[in-house]
């Protein structure tokens, strides 16, 4: 007859957030880092995030953090994965509730907190290999921060097939061009117009106001979104 070990409890285990807060500006994906000027990992990147409180909840910490950080309150907010790898953190165990946070550029580009923080390009290469700041000169993060923005890019590439989860990185009002720059941003990948605005149209999700933003081009029609976000 065999026994089962008896598993051991660690009663210093500590609770954490990281935030994955997202914006397009310009057509580029970008994600916002806080610098790091403590130990570990001192003079390095790293997600917005900080230890749950005694007395709150995840979400709570979650909120608290962006708006610590990034000086960011309305937002788009989703719970993405734990991250329970016990070398994850070398100062003791540290279990991690990740999220991942849209913001339009209207809303969250040039917004700082407490700390040092800047906005950086995301994107994955032709390996789908995940990189920031510049594909040949990648930053690398802190912690095991760089699978949790691998694990947040892929979720919300794969949600834009059935949640309309791209309009919360846009203004209340936009154009299809803007819409179709947003959802290549997040891809990474052109997509042909013609089909992407018959689609888009097709799925009920926006609605066309008799508006139009003028400029260098002829006019083009102002949009706005229809519906739940899910």
């Amino acid at each position: 007859m065999s026994f089962q070990q008896p598993i051991s409890h660690d009663s210093s285990l500590g609770v954490a957030v990281d935030i994955v807060l997202l914006t397009v500006v310009e057509s580029r994906l970008k994600v916002l880092l806080t610098f790091r000027d403590i130990l570990p990992y001192e003079n390095s990147w790293s997600l917005p995030g900080g230890f749950v409180g005694s007395n709150e909840s995840a979400d709570q910490a979650a909120l608290r953090e962006l708006k610590a950080k990034a000086g960011i309150e309305e937002v788009f907010l989703e719970q993405l994965y734990t991250f329970t790898n016990p070398q994850r953190d070398p100062r003791s165990r540290v279990v991690s509730v990740a999220y991942y946070a849209l913001v339009s550029a209207d809303k969250g580009h040039g917004r700082g907190g407490s700390r040092a923080a800047q906005w950086f390009d995301l994107g994955t290469d032709s390996a789908h290999s995940l990189w920031v700041n510049q594909p040949n000169d990648r930053l690398r993060l802190a912690f095991d921060h760089a699978d949790i923005l691998m694990t947040a890019l892929s979720r919300i590439r794969g949600k834009l097939e059935y949640a309309p989860i791209g309009f919360q990185l846009l203004p209340y009002k936009f154009t299809l061009t803007e819409l179709q720059q947003v959802f290549e941003a997040i891809l990474g990948a052109a997509i042909d117009k013609r089909n992407f605005r018959a689609k888009i149209q097709r799925s009920g999700q926006i609605r066309a106001l008799e508006e139009f933003r003028t400029g260098s081009h002829r006019p083009a029609r102002l949009y706005t979104f229809e519906g739940p976000v899910f």
